[in-house]
């Protein structure tokens, strides 16, 4: 019974704790791309016709985007804000689902001076849609030497008018706005083929390590291309230290009722010590006395795992698809059945209980049978 509720709980934690993986990665998903190409060496580098033909040609790549990112400052009704000023291309749309992330109003349009606002900036600076009395202005400070007389010389400055209003958590609602990338370079005063980094997306199953190697070639190894993960390095270790703290923890409630059967195995050698005696007089060797108690140990843990996996199992299977625990009235408690967290459980508990019953099993001697 130990063995049994020990692994249903493990396998029921790691499902649950891979499904707020998963929820977690949810938000940052719609926003980052597949794949990002971004500068070695400064902010931006420059893309030749030739090379956009090259990357269309390489097998595994949906769709790419041109994007240019840059801190700039936002001010609207003597309110201001420092974040991302994101420009992007009309392909943008096929690399990343912008309807998903459309709370209000619409998506930019191609050569406007309309931007899209996360929600946390539309809060902060008080900010509304289609408001033509007041404007919203964006400031970017201006590249070159020398002394800076007055305001004008230190910035460019133009009106841009909010079309859309996006909202994925309350981190990345404050993190981007959305601008047509000439305007972005406009700003910046970025040539035509001047940017910042490509967002790329995969076809499903796509060799992302061959795409990876095909764009350093392409770019000649000037690039630096990183993936989801890789973009989102400090989230995906936290998760990952959580989930590993999280098995640890639940390995060593396993572990003690381990013991369980350890005492169970030693009080039964204790008990059979009469019919151990008369095998070994028989002329069992003792490595073979030991092996019963040791597939006897194995057993029960083997059995009780399969049991208790089951039952996990079911009641992952339940919450997934009848969301019976919520977490808000909206929200289930998330969980994901994975083969890998049931070989996990299986993979623990037959190790763990073979070394039970192997140190139970050593018990048998020739001293405690004379």
């Amino acid at each position: 019974m130990g063995i049994i509720v020990g692994a249903m709980a493990l396998f029921v934690v790691l499902s649950v704790f891979s499904g707020l993986k998963v929820f977690s990665l949810s938000f940052s998903n719609d926003i980052d791309p597949d794949l990002k190409v971004t500068s070695t060496l400064g902010k931006s580098f420059f893309i030749t016709p030739e090379q956009e033909i090259e990357i269309k040609k390489i097998e595994g790549i949906a769709a790419f985007s041109k994007i240019i990112e840059e801190r700039v400052l936002f001010t609207f009704d003597n309110k201001q804000e420092v974040t991302y000023l994101k420009g992007v291309d009309p392909n943008y749309s096929k690399v990343n689902n912008t309807k998903k992330i459309i709370y209000n109003g619409q998506w930019l349009e191609e050569n406007t001076y309309q931007v899209v606002v996360g929600f946390g900036l539309v809060q902060k600076l008080s900010l509304g849609l289609m408001d033509f009395n007041k404007h919203l202005e964006v400031l970017v400070p201006k590249a070159g030497k020398g002394t800076i007389e007055n305001a004008e010389q230190a910035f460019n400055k133009s009106e841009i008018f909010p079309v859309g209003i996006y909202a994925i958590n309350e981190d990345l609602d404050s993190k981007y706005v959305f601008a047509d990338l000439g305007l972005a370079q406009k700003l910046l005063e970025y040539k035509s083929n001047q940017i910042s980094g490509i967002e790329l997306k995969e076809k499903p199953n796509a060799d992302e390590a061959a795409i990876i190697k095909q764009l350093n070639n392409i770019f000649k190894g000037k690039v630096t291309v990183r993936n989801r993960a890789q973009l989102n390095e400090s989230l995906y270790k936290m998760l990952n230290t959580e989930n590993v703290a999280v098995y640890l923890i639940f390995t060593l409630v396993i572990v003690v009722a381990l013991f369980n059967l350890i005492g169970a195995l030693i009080m039964m050698i204790l008990d059979k010590k009469g019919n151990l005696k008369t095998l070994f007089n028989l002329g069992v060797e003792i490595k073979n006395l030991r092996k019963i108690f040791l597939l006897q140990g194995t057993l029960l843990s083997v059995i009780g795992g399969i049991i208790g996996l089951v039952l996990g199992i079911i009641i992952v299977l339940i919450q997934e698809h009848f969301q019976l625990i919520m977490i808000t009235p909206t929200l289930a408690y998330p969980v994901v059945f994975s083969v890998e967290n049931a070989l996990i459980v299986m993979l623990t508990i037959t190790s763990l209980g073979f070394i039970a019953s192997l140190i139970a099993s050593s018990r048998v001697s020739e001293k405690l049978l004379d």
